[in-house]
């Protein structure tokens, strides 16, 4: 029987996991993965490079899209570039993505920081086709949860990356086999309602204007106190003024 051949596209922590756990299946999926293309992130140097996972398992790391082989399987997992058409056609029988959130709701990035600002009390993560819109493509597998009170965008993230990665693993025989129904987002939009926001968008999520409500601010300053990243601020005398964590006591 001839095995199929894989394509992987991703980065971060999640992807590595991913990426990690495809190797570690390619036989008994009796698949072959033929590429992986990532970008360096250097927050998340060390334990989480992809490239040199690929190296240990001797899997070609490609430089560009443009130099895609064609495959079976197209796989991308926080991938960083949009595909056009002529890349998405090199899979011969489908191209995914793992998209962490729930879709049809929230498509494009930002999206755990929304959420807690929209008040959602439900989150998950989505496995799709792709074609060349932003997250647009069928839904083939998707995993959803309770978003706990009070939750912060760090922590919702890291809820959304252990649901994303047990996705991926529970699913993976089934996409290799072709054992899925597709689900047209159109069909859920009515009911699930949907959204697309870009990376952008965050810098004007983390201004606060302390004329707001409590209640307000709460949920801007949750959604978007990011460990690593530019902390939420209100402006005095045209200076920024950071917000911190700290345990009060009592």
């Amino acid at each position: 029987m001839n095995k199929k051949k894989v394509v992987f596209l991703g980065s971060k922590p999640v992807g590595y996991s991913c990426f990690e756990y495809l190797l570690q299946q390619k036989d008994a999926l009796q698949i072959e993965v033929t590429g992986l293309l990532t970008q360096e992130r250097k927050e998340f140097r060390g334990p989480a490079d992809l490239t040199v996972l690929a190296e240990q398992y001797g899997v070609p790391v490609i430089a560009d899209l443009n130099a895609l082989p064609e495959c079976d399987l197209l796989y991308s997992v926080q991938y960083h570039r949009i595909l056009h058409a002529e890349h998405i056609g090199r899979a011969r029988q489908a191209a995914v993505n793992l998209h962490m959130a729930p879709l049809p709701e929230y498509r494009g990035s930002n999206q755990f920081a929304f959420a807690i600002i929209d008040g959602k009390k439900e989150f998950g993560t989505t496995i799709h086709l792709m074609d060349t819109r932003i997250d647009h493509g069928d839904i083939l597998f998707q995993r959803r949860f309770e978003i706990p009170k009070h939750c912060w965008v760090n922590h919702l993230y890291e809820l959304t990356v252990a649901a994303s990665v047990k996705l991926f693993r529970y699913t993976l025989k089934h996409l290799i086999d072709g054992n899925y129904t597709p689900v047209s987002q159109a069909s859920l939009v009515a009911a699930k309602g949907t959204s697309l926001h870009y990376r952008h968008e965050i810098a004007d999520l983390k201004r606060i204007d302390l004329n707001w409500d409590a209640e307000k601010i709460n949920r801007h300053v949750r959604a978007t106190m990011m460990p690593g990243f530019e902390p939420p601020y209100c402006e005095v005398d045209k200076q920024k003024v950071y917000f911190t964590k700290a345990v009060l006591n009592g």
